[in-house]
């Protein structure tokens, strides 16, 4: 079921894993950008026509009212929303850390220059519905924005069956402060937020995961709003060194196939002792997971195990990989962490299993995949700021560079920029 693998076959490994990115074909394409214009253009009465539509679902309002929101809230157990309140202290814990102040340098001749951090107007989350909820994923989109001052949330969410809005999602939406929630998922909902309509609010940024067709969506609308990243299959590297449990191991590795058949679970091990009971814990766990079939599918599509000479090497070929969570399972892990450069979070020591920072820990879930850690980082706080900059210069600064500024305007032969310092200065006879 795990393959095993050499370190020479790491350039295959890396090819292999980046065969996971799914992405639309031409069909899926121009029906997404159907429906973005059909709902740019009909606004409400598509938005409901794509629910009765597509979710089955007749909806007398799209949005959630109060006591709505509180009778499903209501309905979720107390412990419950008790650890959920107490993740959401973890999290604002790490992100208020993020936040950036704004600056102001001074020069000579009365210049001065400087950048003011400003929140975003208004964003919206999508969460997506379907078989499973995440309220985690809630708080890890939501709570940053608050942090950033973010002045209005916009949550959308696929209607259940019934019309209901699920409880676990109403109680972290409820604890993390969303603003307003609107029943209506799908590209459609990507586009109400993009464009707007009579009921939903245009936004300035989307956030969140879904399935190919939100994913679609996200991509056509980028320009007329931000979005956050484009999220593909999950996945998880471990690097274990023999004083690794292998039930430790096989549990973390599983905790990632079965999201999905093509999440990706990879074991780097400098003991090949290591590496054969954890394919025997694989299959004793297997046996009661209830997601067992998806679990298998993805671990034998794309599930690995390389038994490597180091854990240097081992950090090597996760470097090549940039996986989405990195697990260092391994003796004074901390000692290793300034030799990883690619990984959206990392996960360190025996005990710090990643489905602590899915829920609990604090540091964001929200992680880049498919190899995108090499450029992307995991959601923050900058991602709901803008920067904006302003420069002050006086006469006699310009009196004094005004010079420069014409030369290098006329060597772009951009004759208006020059003339817009030319007629400002008192002696034109010394340019």
């Amino acid at each position: 079921m795990l393959k095993q693998w050499k370190a020479s076959d790491s350039e295959a490994i890396e090819a292999w894993i980046r065969s996971r990115k799914s992405s639309a074909n031409a069909e899926i394409v121009a029906a997404v950008a159907q429906i973005l214009a059909d709902v740019r253009e009909h606004q409400d009465e598509a938005l409901y026509r794509y629910s009765e539509v597509l979710d089955h679902v007749h909806l007398s309002d799209l949005r959630v009212s109060e006591e709505t929101l509180n009778s499903a809230y209501e309905k979720c157990d107390p412990q419950f929303i008790a650890d959920l309140q107490e993740a959401k202290e973890n999290i604002l814990f790490y992100h208020q850390a993020q936040m950036r102040q704004g600056f102001e340098l001074q020069k000579d001749n009365d210049v001065y220059l400087g950048q003011r951090v400003l929140p975003l107007e208004r964003i919206g989350v999508y969460v997506p519905g379907g078989r499973s909820a995440y309220p985690s994923s809630v708080l890890m989109n939501v709570l940053p924005a608050k942090i950033a001052k973010v002045k209005e949330i916009i949550m959308v969410t696929p209607p259940s069956e019934n019309g209901e809005l699920d409880p676990y999602i109403a109680a972290a939406a409820k604890i993390a402060g969303v603003d307003q929630i609107y029943t209506v998922g799908g590209a459609q909902a990507i586009a109400a937020l993009a464009y707007g309509t009579r009921t939903i609010p245009r936004v300035d940024k989307i956030i969140g995961p879904g399935n190919i067709y939100v994913a679609t969506a996200k991509k056509l609308v980028y320009g007329e709003v931000d979005i956050d990243m484009i999220a593909g299959p999950s996945e998880i590297l471990v690097i274990a060194d023999e004083g690794a449990d292998p039930a430790y191991v096989a549990a973390d590795l599983l905790s990632q196939a079965e999201h999905d058949p093509m999440a990706s679970a990879i074991l780097c091990t400098t003991s090949q002792t290591i590496a054969d009971q954890v394919v025997q814990e694989v299959e004793k766990q297997l046996k009661d997971l209830p997601k067992k079939a998806i679990a298998e599918a993805s671990l034998s599509q794309y599930g690995a195990i390389l038994v490597l000479d180091s854990i240097e090497q081992c950090i090597e070929i996760s470097d090549r990989i940039a996986p989405e969570h990195l697990e260092l399972m391994v003796k004074n892990a901390k000692a290793y962490l300034n030799q990883v450069h690619h990984a959206g979070s990392v996960f360190l020591g025996y005990m710090t299993c990643e489905s602590i920072g899915d829920y609990f820990g604090g540091t964001n879930h929200v992680l880049p995949t498919g190899g995108s850690a090499r450029f992307y980082s995991a959601l923050n706080v900058d991602n709901f700021v803008k920067k904006s900059s302003y420069l002050h210069w006086s006469e006699a600064a310009l009196k004094q560079d005004g010079a420069k500024i014409i030369r290098i305007a006329e060597a772009e032969r951009l004759r208006a920029h020059a003339n817009a310092v030319r007629v400002r200065l008192d002696d034109h006879e010394n340019i």
